[in-house]
């Protein structure tokens, strides 16, 4: 048996997904920054439409593509010129490969449009997640959503969630929480009560707890004295400003304790790290901390899984040398081999050279749109037939062992590492 045919009878875990419910999609419930519109173009939106700006696309021209009222031939004409410079991009093939394998459609073109228009419409009905993910080949999906904090799915085998802490911890915002759950706090202690209540409820059906607050800002968070806390909530309470740095000492506190009460609950905690989605805006002096910022948490919390995402890039090299030093710290390539297609076969090739095989994750969408997954599941299946098989071929491995650790880098790390992922649909 080759590695490729291992690969291919092999199904994924997926550890991260940023998935709408299935009855958002099927009902055409538009949201903002996440679902315009409801048409074949929405398959161009997320990370694709960040190259299309990248490549020049005016944004006034973006946002007809993106409009749920635009006509399918003003989009295509707009999108075709475009299209042609992106499509080469771990974005753009991701794109093309689900067009092909989810629409039968080769490539894009001004003529292919309307048809797909028609397909799309087909395809989004009640029970197309199942199938589009049985085309990736995924077992099942972890899902970081953007709409709850934690979101109680229609589909709990199938998009297993994970319990989001940037409102209740590293992005503190009482705002976001009252949204969320009706509850509100003016002490301290009212707001630890809040961030139990959230793991009394929901820590149970997570399969971990998520935070991208290295967004907003560096990844040091830093012990803080309780009594701090206590003085700089009372201020953000009495609706004063908070003192240059107070906001960050908060944020630190709070972080620490929900990461505290996740080990309580053998809950893995995920931690967005490197590159930025979006365009225009990453402050690359921050990312490049990444790795060097989180020491002192991995120190402080040994018996905290940490799961660092997308590898770092583009520092991935300095969290490989997390991995392999701190027992306590996974490496996933969610998102990245779409970002940097060769690099993140490079990474597969760098990191089990070096790390023990145990401590790798290799595929999350990082999608909102289930569609694409099966783009980026091509693209991922065959970054890691090509590094197990230059691993071989350097003879690195035999090809024994490059053929058992498929199972293991696919699906059963994911297992060992988020028990409630192990349980099948």
């Amino acid at each position: 048996m080759t590695v490729r045919d291992r690969v291919e009878e092999t199904l994924f875990i997926d550890t991260h997904e940023h998935l709408l419910e299935e009855s958002t999609r099927t009902s055409g419930t538009l949201i903002p920054g996440r679902f315009p519109c409801d048409d074949w173009s929405y398959l161009f939106f997320h990370y694709l439409g960040d190259d299309l700006a990248s490549a020049g696309m005016p944004a006034a021209d973006r946002e007809v593509l993106y409009s749920p009222d635009a006509s399918t031939e003003t989009k295509a004409k707009l999108l075709e010129p475009w299209w042609q410079k992106v499509k080469h991009t771990g974005y753009g093939r991701a794109v093309r490969t689900t067009l092909r394998e989810v629409y039968h459609e080769d490539d894009f073109s001004i003529e292919s449009a309307s048809r797909l228009e028609g397909k799309y419409r087909e395809l989004v009905k009640p029970g197309f997640y199942r199938r589009v993910l049985e085309r990736a080949g995924v077992l099942n999906c972890q899902v970081n959503s953007l709409e709850r904090i934690f979101m109680q799915t229609e589909h709990p085998a199938l998009l297993r969630q994970d319990l989001s802490i940037v409102a209740l911890g590293s992005g503190f915002s009482p705002k976001d929480v009252e949204a969320d759950s009706g509850k509100t706090a003016t002490t301290l202690d009212g707001w630890l009560e809040i961030v139990d209540w959230y793991f009394a409820e929901y820590g149970s059906q997570a399969v971990a707890v998520k935070s991208q607050s290295a967004y907003n800002r560096r990844l040091n968070f830093l012990a803080e004295p309780r009594h701090a806390a206590e003085r700089i909530f009372a201020v953000q309470s009495a609706g004063d400003d908070f003192a240059p740095g107070d906001q960050e000492k908060l944020q630190n506190f709070l972080m620490r304790y929900c990461i505290g009460k996740a080990t309580e609950m053998n809950l893995p905690v995920k931690l967005h790290t490197g590159y930025y989605a979006g365009h225009g805006y990453m402050p690359l002096d921050r990312v490049g901390q990444n790795a060097r910022d989180l020491c002192p948490l991995l120190q402080d919390f040994p018996d905290t899984k940490f799961v660092l995402m997308h590898i770092g890039y583009p520092y991935q090299q300095e969290f490989i040398a997390l991995a392999k030093h701190y027992p306590n710290v996974y490496l996933d390539l969610c998102w990245a081999w779409i970002i940097d297609p060769n690099a993140a076969t490079r990474f597969v090739m760098d990191f089990l050279t070096a790390v023990p095989s145990n401590k790798l994750l290799t595929f999350g969408g990082d999608y909102l749109s289930v569609e694409n997954v099966v783009g980026h599941s091509r693209i991922a299946r065959d970054g890691l037939i090509n590094a197990l098989d230059g691993l071989a071929a350097s003879g690195w491995l035999r090809h024994e062992e490059a053929l058992e650790l498929v199972e293991p880098l696919m699906r059963g790390n994911a297992e060992a590492l988020f028990p409630a992922a192990a349980n099948s649909l």
